[in-house]
């Protein structure tokens, strides 16, 4: 969960940046007053779109690291440290990667991230709190999981669909402000108060219904993860560390405002099951018994 809020987060950081920078050098109004040049605008969303994603994506680990407080493992304090790295390594061998930078962060919540612009200079951390609940076995498992987000590419597949969400986002969004502009507002310059309001408000909607999408995405790459911890560990681990993530959740679960930084973000209703980053654990583990035929 935290390896796609970061890269969220970041995003919409970024894109908002861009949008001010299109204000300043006068790109929107440009927009605006031509208003039917729509492959123009659609080039513009995509030069922007996908800007925001790649810096996003180049910028990942500078941020998870400052973020997080994420202590990068330069030369091992102790047998578990040293354990840790050299379990990364060899699962990093396996999974024909390059060696990732390891680190800790502090947090008494099981969990753990990976990220990186490149799968050969990948991050994998791991919380304090994963390493004090969970045995020996289920944190190689976590670890073979974060491996294998590495090794599927899911940060640069993630960058690639969130700048083509992005594009349309920044595209609509000026159609529909440029619309309101000229038919209800009468401003057949364009470029008027109206157009610029109503492009903020709809690239704030239309961006929650684009995380919808890229949410999506997750919960997919999730179950592939699962599959390579268990191929690197052994499946039996990878159900006793999912199995040890609901453990740690009940009965009270998270707090409201944490739940979000969660490795597990419990099993919304409704319309929260669409912004799910991750499905639900009981899922995650019915697929993994029922493909490697434990009870």
């Amino acid at each position: 969960m935290k390896r796609i809020l970061l890269f969220l987060v970041t995003n919409l950081a970024v894109v908002f940046v861009l949008s001010i920078v299109m204000r300043i050098l006068g790109i929107d109004q440009y927009i605006a007053a031509q208003g039917g040049s729509a492959y123009g605008l659609l080039v513009f969303a995509a030069v922007f779109g996908f800007g925001g994603a790649i810096i996003s994506l180049l910028i990942s680990k500078w941020s998870a690291k400052r973020m997080m407080g994420v202590r990068i493992i330069d030369q091992p304090r102790d047998n578990v440290e040293r354990w840790i790295v050299d379990t990364v390594r060899v699962q990093a061998q396996e999974a024909g990667i390059g060696m990732p930078e390891v680190g800790i962060f502090d947090s008494p919540e099981p969990n753990a991230f990976a990220t990186g612009a490149n799968k050969n200079k990948a991050l994998v951390a791991v919380s304090t709190g994963l390493l004090q609940r969970m045995r020996k076995e289920e944190v190689e498992a976590v670890l073979g999981h974060e491996i294998g987000h590495v090794a599927n590419g899911d940060m640069v597949t993630l960058t690639l669909i969130q700048g083509v969400v992005n594009t349309f986002v920044i595209f609509l969004a000026r159609i529909i402000g440029n619309f309101v502009d000229k038919v209800i507002f009468k401003n057949e310059n364009g470029g008027g108060i109206a157009y610029f309001g109503v492009v903020l408000v709809a690239e704030l909607l239309l961006g929650i219904l684009a995380s919808i999408i890229v949410s999506w995405f997750s919960r997919k790459r999730e179950f592939r993860a699962d599959a390579a911890g268990a191929l690197l560990a052994s499946p039996a681990a990878m159900v006793g560390a999912l199995e040890a993530l609901k453990r740690a959740h009940q009965p009270e679960g998270l707090p409201e405002q944490m739940a979000a930084f969660g490795i597990s973000a419990g099993t919304p209703t409704g319309l929260k099951r669409l912004f799910m980053s991750h499905p639900p654990l009981d899922a995650r583990i019915d697929a993994l018994k029922r493909q490697h035929g434990l009870s």
